[in-house]
């Protein structure tokens, strides 16, 4: 009965807002960091190191030891080139594009799934920027795209084999364009961007029935489930909290404990 509610609730919506976190792409293959067993699973090199994911995630590597920080990064920039997005992806959009207020997508994750699944630039913010763009360790140049690099790894080793990816204007290292642990290096010019089109989009549609889709949001980093919660109460919006650990949520949430694919598998039945 719950999920015929929950339909019900996004077909009389006049606009989507998706709140996604590390839990939205496990359904496209892609590891679960949660933990440490978890991210050495993925990485069983790094396993060997002791370095846990908070101590990789780390601009630090950039500078004392660069192969390993892009073996890291452009293991991930690949796999996330490679990744398919699940088909919950799709499903979203399609509901979304028969909004007269359209949808925002607001996420944590740096592999640009979103993108890749048909969502526009400018109705997403990637909170924590993206993989798929580098900026110049020296901060010299603008953050560019990173398609034309190419990292190759020695999974043996973790190393990414030289040349790394340099910056063109003045030869210093290029860095993925991600904010990290410990961070004062990253520049946010481009999510500062992506945030000024959604406080856009949501002064477009305060008069709007706006219905929250968060997906896969932990509280391990919970900017995601925060920004939700902060939409939910300010626009009286109905939050939906899809998360097979973590569903609850303030009183406005309507928490199903499901992942994100079995989510619309569910919401597909009826």
């Amino acid at each position: 009965m719950e999920i015929i509610q929950i339909k019900e609730i996004i077909e009389d919506a006049d606009a989507i807002l998706i709140g996604a976190g590390a839990g939205m792409g496990v359904d496209s293959g892609l590891p679960d960091f949660r933990g440490n067993r978890g991210f050495w699973k993925a990485y069983p090199a790094i396993e060997k190191l002791g370095y846990s994911f908070s101590e990789m995630a780390n601009p630090r590597w950039f500078h004392e030891n660069p192969r390993l920080a892009w073996g890291f990064y452009g293991h991930r920039l690949n796999l996330y080139r490679d990744t398919k997005p699940h088909d919950g992806f799709y499903q979203i959009l399609k509901y979304a594009e028969r909004k007269q207020g359209g949808v925002f997508v607001f996420t944590s994750n740096v592999d640009g799934q979103f993108q890749k699944a048909g969502f526009t630039e400018n109705t997403i913010v990637e909170c924590h920027g993206s993989i798929h763009h580098v900026q110049c360790l020296r901060g010299c140049s603008e953050i560019i795209s990173a398609n034309t690099i190419d990292v190759k790894v020695d999974m043996t080793t973790f190393l990414a084999n030289e040349p790394l990816p340099k910056c063109r204007a003045c030869g210093a290292l290029l860095r993925p364009n991600i904010l990290m642990f410990g961070d004062w290096e990253w520049d946010g010019e481009r999510t500062d961007i992506q945030n000024r089109n959604f406080e856009e989009w949501l002064d477009a549609n305060k008069d709007s029935n706006i219905v929250i889709l968060e997906f896969g949001a932990g509280k391990a980093v919970p900017t995601v489930r925060y920004m939700c919660e902060r939409i939910a109460g300010d626009f009286n919006a109905s939050l939906v909290r899809v998360n097979p650990r973590d569903a609850d949520g303030p009183s406005c949430t309507l928490g199903i404990e499901l992942g994100a694919l079995a989510f619309f598998e569910e919401l597909n039945k009826y």
